[in-house]
This record gives structure tokens, sequence and C-alpha cells, in this order.
């Protein structure tokens, strides 16, 4: 039987992972200081898992759907083959000084890309075949990144979907539209042949697809 995953167990891990880097650690003071919904960045806990499921994977191209402030696509950065490279779509424009800056510091700078625009648009641009992609961006918008996004993914490729749990809510009997539309996403995906799902209980939760 798992343990309830209280408060003090989810700090008890955060203490019980790997520090993050300096340039993190500054990003993330940044847009704590800086930015409206700054608990929308990833910070040291899942970003690690974000590390790690990268250098697992060792690919050579991600796709990231929601930059916001870049931290999430600094921790993928870690695990790209030396030729990879990471593609990063941000809809909100005003979030790309403070993405450019860190990203200009990161020893992948070289690598990575940022889009500015709707992610549904730009999608159709990209022409490599992704070995992992990370969805955190508009909730309502999953059903149809997830069409978009995996015929671009390589057989064996890894798709991570955040707050997919979204503050338990979607389990709850009733639900608000966001909740509903999470709810729907979570149940598609668990019955979807053409992916083997799961959902990893860290945050606000992170469905973990695999293509077949």
């Amino acid at each position: 039987m798992l343990s309830q995953f209280t408060p003090e167990i989810l700090a008890y891990c955060e203490a019980m992972t790997t520090p993050a880097e300096p340039l993190l650690d500054a990003l993330e003071r940044e847009t704590h200081l800086t930015r409206l919904q700054s608990n929308m960045v990833s910070g040291a806990y899942q970003g690690v898992m974000l590390s790690l499921i990268s250098a697992m994977i060792r690919p050579k191209a991600i796709l990231e759907i929601g930059t916001f402030t870049g931290y999430s696509a600094l921790c993928m950065a870690k695990g790209l083959s030396p030729d990879g490279v990471l593609h990063t779509i941000e809809v909100n424009e005003e979030q790309a000084p403070i993405i450019q800056k860190y990203f200009a510091q990161s020893e992948y700078a070289a690598q990575l890309h940022l889009h500015i625009g709707d992610a549904k648009v730009l999608i159709s641009n990209l022409t490599e075949t992704f070995d992992l992609v990370f969805i955190d961006a508009d909730k309502a918008e999953y059903p149809i990144y997830l069409e978009l996004i995996l015929p671009k993914v390589r057989s064996g490729g890894v798709i991570l979907v955040d707050n997919v749990l979204w503050y338990g809510k979607v389990a709850q009997s009733k639900k608000d539209k966001t909740t509903a539309i999470l709810h729907e996403f979570n149940t598609a995906m668990a019955k979807d042949e053409r992916v083997t799902a799961t959902i990893l209980p860290i945050r606000d939760g992170v469905s973990l697809l695999v293509k077949k």
C-alpha cells in the first residue's frame, strides 16, 4: 500500500532530491520575484525528474509546449545528445526576455530554440521526429496538442503532460470545466491504444505516455 502523499512527505521528498544548480536557482528566484503565477515554475523537485527522464532517453529532439520562464526546458536540455535540439513554444511574448536571458547563460544555449506564438500553428512547422515531449500549457487544449504532436513522436518516445491531477479535483465527483477536460483527457489516455499511460503523483500530477 502506498503511503499517503501528505505535505510532510512532499517536503521530505524535496529535501532528499539533488539540489538545483545555481543557474536554475537564480531563474526560480527571479521568477518568484517578477512573475504573476510564479508557482507555475517547475522547481527543483519536478525539475530533477525531467532531467532524469531526459538523461535516460538521451533525446536528439525535445519539444516543449508552454515554456513559462524556461526552467523545465533547461532541465530537459541536460539529457540532450551532443547534436540534439530542444524546441520550446511560449504563447506570451512578455516571457521572452527572461527566457532568453537564462538560455543564453546555459551551456546548452546553441541547442535551445524558443518559438513565440500559438502552439497549434507552430507545431506544424517543426520537421523533427521527437524523442521527448513536455506539455504544460492551456489545459483546455491538451487533447488538441496531443493529436498534433503524436504523429511527430517516434515509437518508444515519451510524452509528459503536466497538471493532470489539477489539485486533486479530477478525483472529485463535482468537476468544473477545466477539471472535467483534464479528467476526460486522462480517461482517454488510459484507453488509447497508441500509447501506454500512467500518472506520476509528482506535484500536480504528470501523465507519462510512451508511444507504441
